[in-house]
């Protein structure tokens, strides 16, 4: 049965990874003593519901948790410290600190360990966000005991939710350029100005013409969305950004 331990201090764990070619100890004091600190755990690197959703949604907002008071994101699975590594390349998620629980102690402590075998997994954790003050457990979001992988609570907007429920989130930018462009480079320099992080999808390397056409009706660059709607070249990007 799983088991909420709110109020209760982290399992004493020290944890075997990989860094520069070395081993190296860590312990759950360097990673919680005087820290607020948010897991989320999960079944297993590069499976699909932790590669497409939990693991960007924390690493997206990791800029409003740390401007509400939280320290480190960490992320935990019953993997080996090399796959845990590599999984950690794969996503681009440098806000993450990706720790192996290899041998399960830690998700077996938690009472979160469960059995996988039907799928091949072995021992694995069942999927929990938790956020963690100075070693104690202060707010647990399980997912319910169902079958499959449910993920309906321990994302990352559920947990800034309890944190800060009018805590704004970053706007969500992708910029399609063009290499040379002198419009592109001004709105790209637009944007770092205002310190706005942005996605840039550039024709020819991540998409063609078609695409853009498909996405925006325009066949010009740079074309600009913001959170969704399409705002247009760079000088509709220089008002919106001035209203």
């Amino acid at each position: 049965m799983l088991s909420n331990r709110e109020g209760q201090r982290v399992p004493d764990v020290t944890f075997r990874v990989r860094k520069d070619s070395n081993w190296l100890s860590v312990t759950t004091d360097e990673l919680f003593t005087g820290k607020t600190v948010i897991v989320f755990s999960l079944p297993g690197a590069f499976t699909p519901t932790c590669s497409s959703t939990h693991v960007p949604g924390y690493n997206d907002l990791a800029p409003v948790f740390k401007e509400n008071g939280v320290d480190d994101i960490v992320c935990i699975s019953v993997n080996d410290a090399f796959v845990m590594n590599e999984w950690a390349k794969d996503q681009k998620a440098d806000e993450i600190t990706f720790i192996p629980d290899g041998n399960g102690e830690f998700t077996d402590g938690m009472g979160m360990l469960v059995d996988k075998t039907d799928l091949g997994f072995g021992k694995r954790s069942w999927r929990y966000s938790m956020l963690v003050k100075d070693g104690v457990i202060e707010k647990m979001f399980i997912e319910p005991d169902e079958p499959g992988d449910p993920f309906k609570v321990s994302d990352a907007e559920t947990m800034l939710r309890y944190i800060n429920p009018d805590a704004q989130k970053p706007m969500c930018v992708t910029l399609f350029t063009k290499v040379g462009c002198p419009f592109c480079a001004r709105a790209k320099s637009m944007l770092q100005e205002r310190g706005l992080v942005y996605d840039e999808i550039v024709l020819g390397r991540d998409a063609t013409m078609r695409s853009l056409r498909a996405a925006t009706g325009a066949s010009t660059v740079p074309q600009v969305f913001i959170d969704g709607r399409l705002i247009g070249g760079s000088e509709a990007l220089e008002k919106h950004l001035s209203a």
